[in-house]
């Protein structure tokens, strides 16, 4: 089958998810708004966090750490959004395309990780109280998170790398928001089986595990929970991983919705899950957090100089 080159100078067509110019208008306002609030929501959590230190906990420092990565994960795709869905010309090269490829998988699997580290934190939290501050150490923490940042640039390197193996057809037209795996895998002329199978193998490993960890960890701490006689100290330990909660919720929905599917199946209507997971999860992610946490509450206050109105 004849396919082009992929060198330096070839380029690809980010077409979006319309061609129509009103309904592109309309996309660049919301994702305009989308993108600056998560910005000032995930720049928020990270201060407040930094400069409160009664926050200078585990949980929050592992969510210090998701606010930065949801923040670097959404500036690596809308900005390039914006600007095709106001400019004529919507090329982007073949390495910019997989820069972008691969920042976007190696912080989808930084999140998912990071998650996963708080759970295990929220478990030593309800479940060994007594040892939390012995198990996690400065020291683990800082182990734990070099840890998921190690796994998810080999992961990310290992997908990019072998996209630079595909050959992709003349006809290099992305209808869609910015550079995905599936999406490019689509385009190929050659061979890509090899590709979709590591894709499965690492994702079933960097994803399902840490998930399944997730599954055993909530199981225990909700079993510790349901023990505790005090209604109001139950109430306040769910409360603790409520938030947690519905942001593994989010992230899992509409992650397994786009990946864990045949190739051969990937359609137009996977581009919205891709779009939850990327563009509106790093959004709800500081409010989900911050909503009922009064802590949060507090040091938001400290940070801009005044009383925070606490939403409900």
């Amino acid at each position: 089958m004849d396919g082009g080159n992929h060198s330096d100078d070839s380029e690809f067509l980010l077409l979006g998810l319309t061609e129509s110019p009103q309904q592109q208008r309309i996309l660049f306002w919301m994702f305009l708004s989308m993108y600056l609030v998560t910005v000032v929501g995930n720049m928020l959590i990270i201060l407040a966090i930094g400069f409160d230190s009664h926050l200078h906990t585990p949980m929050y420092f592992f969510l210090a750490s998701l606010s930065f990565t949801d923040l670097v994960f959404v500036t690596n795709t809308i900005p390039k959004m914006l600007v095709n869905l106001q400019s004529q010309d919507k090329a982007i090269s073949y390495a910019g395309c997989l820069t972008q490829l691969y920042f976007l998988v190696s912080l989808v699997a930084l999140d998912n990780l990071i998650l996963a580290v708080m759970a295990y934190d929220r478990y030593v939290a309800i479940c060994r109280p007594l040892h939390y501050t012995t198990v996690m150490s400065p020291k683990l923490c800082i182990l734990l998170l070099t840890l998921c940042w190690v796994l998810s640039v080999l992961y990310g390197l290992t997908h990019t790398l072998l996209m630079t193996s595909v050959t992709f057809c003349r006809s290099r037209k992305i209808h869609y928001i910015f550079c995905e795996m599936y999406v490019l895998l689509r385009l190929a002329c050659s061979n890509t089986q090899v590709n979709h199978t590591v894709l499965i193998g690492t994702g079933c490993f960097i994803f399902l595990t840490p998930f399944g960890f997730m599954i055993i960890s909530y199981v225990c701490i909700v079993r510790a929970i349901l023990q505790i006689p005090s209604a109001s100290k139950k109430y306040k330990a769910f409360s603790t991983c409520a938030s947690h909660l519905a942001v593994v919720s989010l992230f899992y929905g509409t992650l397994c919705m786009v990946y864990l599917k045949p190739l051969h199946s990937y359609s137009m209507k996977d581009s919205v899950a891709t779009v939850m997971y990327a563009v509106v999860t790093p959004m709800m992610n500081p409010f989900i957090y911050s909503l009922r946490n009064k802590d949060m509450h507090r040091a938001l206050g400290r940070l801009l100089g005044k009383p925070f109105m606490k939403l409900t």
